[in-house]
């Protein structure tokens, strides 16, 4: 029997059999009515397509720059921002840690000034801007809205979301800084700062993206994200604040596979369960406090180094399971990308490929098509049921944070991954150009490559800043923002005291650090 990615049964035919005791008005609703399972929206994308948001950032804030001037150019919709790992882990260019790092995966951005370059000319009040950032979320979240300052935007016109889903790092991905108490207190305070400055931000992006990189299947993906969205919200209404005061700016990330039939069913199963965790067990009453409105990115883990231009091909069929699954925006990777940074062409064709699903094919013509198919939506049921039960496992050990501690989720994916990498060892996994329908020759290609004097241009640029700041400033300002540590004060508010009067973001890490610590992970779990 053939099995779906999620290992459930997979029927060779479906028919109306496979919907015994299915009650389409309880299951399904209208679109943009509870469960939302056809959609957040009655009229989806019949008014008007998704966000189209390419992720790119890379090398200096000035080549960024560049880059997003030419995607706008490009017809993109939305800005979708990529930063080093220097910047993600809350280090300096000039940090000992950032060595060989500044620049390479992401754009670095140390101070403010590197984001007032990386925001020239880009209209703030226009156009929606994701940022791919975690640990240090607030912080760059904070440059953000002392740009748009300076700009003459006001805070409430800025639109856009940040992902400060720390909890999926300890899971997947290792861009942690502060134990998980801290950084969900961290999360709780831009909470109720966005609530309260930025009101039309998204404050967080709670992301089954990088667990499915790891290994998860579509089941793991959503279940272990939706648990992570428990217990944010759990920690949010501890602190006081009442759940339909934040829940309508939360968002999800999710990855979008080339098994369009089962990404279509998990998208729809997600909504549903969301829908119902919000109001039975949380007490929403805001619809939007229901809605889960997602981003979604192509699956960067199923693209190959082997006749990259094959990529094409799985990119397309990601993104219209993507769109046929309801996103609200998406990001369609670079066909070059398992090489290296995208080139500008390779780029520019990722985007096209959106435009083509929106404006040449009619998938935009009608809401949620699949609707009713026996096979969508028994797969839908049967998804549904499989990401509960592991919901239910990671309740058991008492919520996300202590399954974390616990290693459960990071052991089941990692479980997953080594089963997916078996079988395309034994070749029961057809992966094209990889395992089989190789060729002898591969076809050379040039990448991107990113300018190793970067590094020394941003350790100028920050000698150069702590020469002419106000020292003396800048340490008052930290000082205020490590006593709202210690006690019980929103951060946010002296941290952008202190950003404003130029420290940088390393900075304001390391404050936090003082007070506190770092996140050691168990060993042997």
């Amino acid at each position: 029997m053939a099995l779906s990615e999620s290992g459930l049964p997979f029927d060779a035919v479906y028919g109306p059999e496979s919907l015994n005791d299915w009650d389409p008005e309880t299951a399904l609703g209208l679109p943009g009515e509870f469960p939302y399972t056809r959609g957040v929206y009655p009229s989806m994308y019949t008014g008007r397509p998704w966000t189209m948001r390419q992720y790119a950032g890379f090398g200096t804030a000035a080549e960024s720059n560049k880059r997003y001037h030419q995607l706008l150019n490009a017809g993109q919709t939305g800005l979708s921002v990529a930063f080093d790992l220097p910047t993600q882990m809350g280090y300096d260019s000039d940090h000992i840690l950032a060595h060989g790092e500044v620049g390479k995966v992401g754009v670095a951005i140390d101070s403010l000034d590197d984001m007032e370059i990386l925001f020239d000319k880009i209209p703030l009040d226009q156009v929606s801007t994701s940022m791919t950032i975690n640990s240090p979320a607030a912080t760059l979240l904070l440059m953000y809205q002392l740009v748009g300052e300076k700009h003459g935007v006001a805070s409430s016109a800025l639109q856009g979301t940040i992902q400060n889903d720390v909890l999926k790092e300890y899971i997947s991905r290792g861009t942690y800084i502060f134990p998980p108490a801290a950084s969900l207190r961290l999360t709780t305070d831009i909470f109720s700062y966005c609530k309260r400055e930025i009101s039309s931000w998204n404050t967080i992006s709670i992301s089954g993206y990088h667990m499915a990189e790891a290994g998860a299947t579509p089941a793991q993906e959503i279940a272990f994200t939706l648990a992570n969205g428990i217990e944010y919200v759990r920690a949010a209404v501890a602190s006081g604040m009442h759940v339909d005061d934040f829940a309508p700016r939360l968002a999800f990330f999710f990855v979008s596979r080339t098994t369009l039939l089962e990404e279509v069913a998990k998208f729809r199963a997600a909504r549903r369960i969301w829908a119902k965790i919000m109001r039975d067990q949380f007490g929403a009453k805001n619809p939007k406090s229901m809605m889960l409105r997602f981003h979604t990115q192509t699956a960067g883990v199923q693209l190959t180094a082997q006749q990259p231009e094959v990529n094409l091909v799985r990119v397309a069929i990601q993104g219209l399971a993507a769109v046929l699954g309801g996103t609200q925006s998406l990001h369609t990777n670079s066909f070059d990308e398992a090489i290296a940074l995208p080139t500008e062409k390779a780029a520019r064709l990722a985007l096209r490929t959106q435009q083509v699903l929106a404006y040449e094919t009619d998938i935009t013509k009608t809401v949620d098509p699949f609707a009713g198919s026996y096979v969508v939506e028994s797969l839908t049921d049967e998804i549904e049921v499989e990401i509960l039960r592991l919901i239910g496992q990671v309740e058991d050990f008492g919520g996300a944070a202590a399954a974390i501690e616990q290693g459960f989720q990071k052991r089941e994916i990692e479980n997953s991954a080594y089963d997916w990498a078996i079988q395309i060892d034994k070749g029961e996994r057809t992966v094209v150009g990889m395992n089989k329908f190789q060729i002898d020759v591969e076809e050379k290609y040039e990448p991107l490559r990113v300018d190793p004097s970067i590094e020394d241009q941003q350790k100028a640029r920050l000698e150069k800043l702590r020469a002419e700041r106000d020292n003396a400033e800048v340490q008052r300002c930290l000082g205020e923002l490590k006593r709202a540590a210690e006690g019980s004060a929103n951060v946010l508010y002296p941290m952008k005291a202190a950003l404003a009067a130029r420290a940088t973001g390393g900075e304001v890490s390391d404050a936090l650090r003082e007070v506190w610590g770092k996140y050691v992970p168990l060993r042997n779990i």
